[in-house]
């Protein structure tokens, strides 16, 4: 069973779903997490269970995770009185990390302490790890004023993605951009990963990166179902 841990409003992750409606593809919400049935035991998932889809089911039969949720979202917990959302959905993000990293079997992406979908680094971080991989890349310039409204930088228009699923790089790119998507997957410590590029050619400037990931095409619905098989 390859379990995908998603709002129920993420209309991606209910088409990759559909996608997969044979690969026994089932979807965990935040509201399964109030459900009777979870068993967890720190370090060892023998004679664990979970509630998937409202179902309780043996950790053992789950072959796979792919989480679409950078944290239990409080706006989400509509079954749980309002005044505790916010302290319910902090424990429940705790909970999935603590269970994520228990599990032994194939993952997107594994979690970190901050952020379920992995290394949740901001923009001057991916911009550093970027140049080290080799790429170019535009000078990030932060203005701060004592006293004055500090405005955002302006992020560059990108024209070309590249998204890293394992080994596989899908985007119609110069071969030298997947490349450099990888090694810029490899150092985040993740193996869901889409790149942005100002431009198609191999000497295309790097805009971003990002964790989420449009799953609802085809191509990287399929690279992600290889993946875990």
């Amino acid at each position: 069973m390859l379990v995908v841990i998603a709002s129920k409003y993420d209309k991606s992750a209910r088409s990759f779903i559909e996608h997969s409606a044979t690969d026994g593809v089932t979807l965990l919400t935040p509201e399964d997490l109030s459900v009777v049935g979870w068993r967890h035991h720190l370090g060892n998932t023998k004679n664990s269970t979970a509630v998937v889809g409202g179902k309780i089911i043996e950790v053992a039969q789950i072959t796979g995770v792919l989480t679409r949720l950078p944290v239990v979202f409080p706006e989400e917990l509509f079954h749980i009185v309002p005044s505790d959302r916010t302290y319910v959905a902090a424990e429940m993000t705790a909970f999935l990390v603590s269970w994520l990293n228990t599990l032994k079997c194939p993952m997107l992406n594994r979690p970190t302490p901050t952020c379920l979908l992995g290394s949740n680094w901001r923009s001057p971080q991916w911009i550093y790890a970027a140049a080290q991989a080799g790429m170019f890349v535009r000078p990030l310039h932060q203005h701060i004023a004592l006293g004055k409204e500090n405005l955002p930088e302006v992020i560059p228009k990108y024209s070309a993605t590249v998204t890293v699923v394992g080994k596989r790089c899908i985007g119609e790119v110069d071969p030298t951009l997947a490349t450099q998507a990888r090694c810029l997957a490899d150092a985040a410590g993740v193996e869901l990963l889409t790149v942005q590029f100002s431009k198609a050619d191999a000497d295309a400037e790097f805009i971003d990166a990002n964790l989420w990931t449009d799953i609802s095409q085809p191509a990287i619905a399929t690279a992600i179902l290889e993946y875990f098989n």
